[in-house]
């Protein structure tokens, strides 16, 4: 079976979903404006620059979680999807996704980003399968903490081994489509790894070994 690999925030989305849920949050009042937007916002220089402390950021971003009942959140997050998701989805990412899934492909979703947020999302974009950062959860709550190998770097590719491993899949014949030089470690072990609007890190080594470029801009 051919897989097809996408990471989600900056490559099927026009942004970033889990910076973009912080703002979020904070435009609303519901978390400080000021402050949490700051470490926000510096966290996510971080991601960009590859010098991202996951622990450190889920520890920030998921406290939310545990300290907001199950139904606020999911009012929340249908107000989210409505005012950043859907403005952000790009029509030619989901043009792709269907080429792929008219194709046969099996349909994968990768991301860093917690499941919280990018279970609806990827729902929305008709992917049922999703590797994303877990969300602790206990007495049918979130805890505020994160759970298992977080889905980043080369967490990915544990992740995704585990998974190829539980359904008797493998990468023999794959593409994965990244926009972050974070992802390097996984786009080495696919048969297809294509740069999506690259980051100038990823740009340049997707040049350097001759991976296509393309632009769902």
């Amino acid at each position: 079976m051919r897989l097809a690999l996408f990471d989600l925030d900056n490559t099927l989305l026009g942004g970033d979903s889990d910076h973009a849920w912080g703002d979020w949050l904070c435009a609303r009042g519901i978390l400080d404006g000021v402050a949490y937007k700051a470490r926000n916002d510096a966290f996510y220089q971080d991601y960009l620059a590859g010098k991202l402390d996951i622990q450190a950021y889920l520890n920030f971003s998921l406290e939310i979680l545990g300290r907001s009942e199950m139904r606020q959140l999911a009012d929340w997050h249908l107000e989210f999807m409505k005012e950043c998701i859907e403005p952000i989805i790009l029509p030619k990412g989901e043009a792709l996704l269907a080429e792929h899934r008219a194709a046969g492909d099996k349909l994968l979703i990768i991301t860093a980003t917690n499941r919280f947020v990018t279970q609806p999302i990827a729902a929305r974009l008709g992917v049922e399968t999703l590797l994303a950062t877990e969300c602790e959860m206990a007495d049918g709550r979130y805890t505020g903490r994160t759970t298992d190998v977080p889905c980043f770097k080369e967490g990915k590719v544990t992740r995704l081994n585990r998974w190829l491993a539980e359904n008797g899949l493998d990468l023999s014949d794959s593409a994965f489509y990244s926009d972050s030089m974070n992802d390097l470690p996984l786009l080495e072990q696919v048969t297809r790894p294509v740069a999506v609007d690259p980051d100038p890190t990823l740009r340049a080594e997707a040049e350097r070994r001759g991976w296509p470029v393309i632009s769902l801009r």
